[in-house]
């Protein structure tokens, strides 16, 4: 069923193509404020586009940054094209990075023109915002060796959270999975120690993500430590991670933490450590290893090849610092 144009601002009509929210979506989301126009945003996003909750609570923040931003001159609904771009002209004002500017372009953009679809609006004072020159920032990676570190001191952790940190980060660094992908993983989907993973990412695509000798072993020891401590009488849960957040299963925050623990036992600074880092590691050692481009596209379920191309630029820098090192030509006198 499709939306109806709506009369006036105070009356929506929700999407209703899966079953609904069990209250307002800002609310499942963990958002603090919303308005009616921007609930009926994000529901169209969540059921025509399948957006992701992550993708959902980014773009509620952005806008509820926005709407608060723009309260002197009655919001969202109200703002004309000058208090936007004063808006956006003030994000950086804040110190939010070009990327993060980017991203709340992006989100007032896709706003305001289902505002015009709807008929809320007739015009789009978004439309003469320029998005923020971004240079380029090569992703954060560590070494091989680094690696090993890490799940050494991952593995000297006492009893079960040491065995559940490596198979988190076996997992992580043998598939190159997403943070959120590695923690709604179900346990009924390693039950039969599979070489493969099939992987929903953004979108609702599905990909195939590989798990080596380590990570499967891991995920063994994982799977007896973790069977073994539940009580008889209680049910078996539904996800490999669990955890008494309210999600059910350990939170990217949690894992954060985790691997910044991790870090300072292995003689690592934690900044340079965090859940993507090791998707990052995935893709750049793969391509040191000679890996075809489409290959490791494929395995990072990237749409567009041009976002996997930057960890070439990470491999050809390594090289080049390689060669200034130990080549004769290249030592200074």
């Amino acid at each position: 069923m499709g939306r109806r144009e709506a009369g006036t601002h105070d009356r929506f009509t929700l999407y209703i193509k899966k079953p609904p929210c069990k209250g307002p979506l800002h609310a499942e989301l963990g958002l603090s404020m919303s308005t009616p126009q921007v609930e009926a945003f994000l529901e169209m996003m969540a059921v025509e586009r399948d957006a992701s909750p992550h993708t959902l609570s980014a773009y509620g923040r952005d806008l509820a940054d926005a709407e608060a931003s723009l309260s002197e001159v009655g919001g969202l609904m109200a703002a004309d094209a000058s208090a936007i771009e004063a808006w956006f002209a003030d994000l950086t004002t804040r110190g939010l990075s070009p990327a993060t500017s980017a991203r709340r372009r992006s989100s007032i953009r896709q706003f305001y023109r289902f505002a015009l679809a709807e008929g809320w609006r007739t015009d789009d004072p978004s439309r003469r915002l320029d998005a923020p020159k971004q240079g380029r920032s090569l992703p954060r990676t560590l070494s091989i060796d680094e690696i090993g570190r890490l799940l050494a001191a991952a593995s000297s952790r006492d009893g079960t959270s040491g065995v559940r940190m490596v198979a988190l980060v076996e997992l992580a660094y043998a598939s190159g999975m997403r943070v959120s992908e590695l923690l709604n993983l179900k346990v009924e989907s390693v039950r039969r120690d599979p070489a493969f993973l099939i992987v929903r990412g953004k979108g609702g695509k599905e990909r195939l993500a590989p798990l080596n000798a380590a990570a499967r072993e891991a995920v063994r020891v994982w799977l007896t430590v973790r069977d073994t401590g539940r009580k008889p009488a209680t049910p078996d849960g539904v996800w490999l991670f669990p955890s008494s957040s309210g999600r059910g299963h350990l939170t990217p925050r949690r894992f954060a933490q985790m691997l910044d623990q991790a870090a300072v036992v292995a003689g690592l600074d934690p900044a340079r450590v965090s859940p993507h880092v090791l998707r990052h590691a995935f893709a750049t050692h793969l391509l040191e290893g000679g890996a075809d481009l489409r290959v490791v596209q494929t395995l990072l379920g990237h749409a567009d090849i041009a976002t996997t191309q930057i960890y070439t630029h990470v491999t050809s820098d390594r090289l080049s610092r390689a060669v200034q090192r130990n080549h004769p030509l290249a030592r200074e006198d």
